[in-house]
C-alpha cells in the first residue's frame, strides 16, 4: 500500500515530499520503505536517491527516522518534527530544522543549531515547540549513541522488505 509523506516548515509551506510503500508497524511505530532509484522532492526540486532507505515514524515523539542502505555514508538521518500525524494515505510533520545522523563510522551529529535559532524568529515558535524539539534532539542524541532501540540495528529487518 502507498503512503504519501509530507513534510512542512512551521508556515505550512512544503518541504521534503513523496510516496513511500508501508511496511507495517511495531511497538517502535510505522515502517515505511522507498526503494532505490525513487525520486523525493525537496519542496519542488527532484532529487533521485541511488540507495533504498525505511522510514520509522513514531507514534507520540517529536523526531522522524530514515535508516539508509549502503552505498550512503550516512546510516541515518533523524528529523526533529512535531509528532506525525499518521494516516492509512498520509504521513505529516513540520520539520523543525535541527537534525541527528549517525554516519558508518559511528560518529553521531546534531544538525542545523542555526537554521532553528534563525527559524524561531522567523517563524515565531512557541516556547513549547521549542522545548519540545530541543529535548527530542537532547534524547536522539544520547539514544543514536548509544544504540537504543530503535537505533540498534531492528531497521535491518525492515530494510530487507523494500525491493
Amino acid at each position: 500500500m502507498e503512503t504519501f509523506v509530507r513534510y512542512t516548515k512551521f508556515d505550512g509551506s512544503l518541504h521534503w515530499n513523496h510516496p513511500a510503500t508501508y511496511l507495517g508497524a511495531d511497538q517502535h511505530g510505522t515502517w515505511l520503505g522507498v526503494p532505490a532509484g525513487a525520486t523525493l522532492l525537496r519542496d519542488t526540486t527532484p532529487k533521485t536517491l541511488s540507495y533504498k532507505f525505511v522510514m520509522l515514524f513514531p507514534r507520540d515523539a517529536w523526531w522522524t527516522v530514515c535508516f539508509n542502505a549502503q552505498p550512503t555514508r550516512t546510516e541515518l538521518y533523524c528529523d526533529i518534527t512535531t509528532v506525525p500525524v499518521i494516516t492509512p494515505e498520509e504521513v505529516t510533520m513540520v520539520d523543525l530544522d535541527l537534525d541527528v545522523t549517525r554516519w558508518r563510522d559511528g560518529t553521531v551529529n546534531l544538525l542545523d543549531e542555526d537554521e532553528f535559532i534563525e527559524h524561531q524568529a522567523k517563524y515565531d515558535y512557541p516556547p513549547e515547540v521549542v522545548k519540545s524539539a530541543q529535548d527530542s534532539a537532547d534524547w536522539l542524541l544520547r539514544a543514536v549513541r548509544e544504540r537504543q532501540a530503535p537505533f540498534d540495528g531492528i531497521h535491518e529487518e525492515w530494510l530487507r522488505l523494500v525491493p
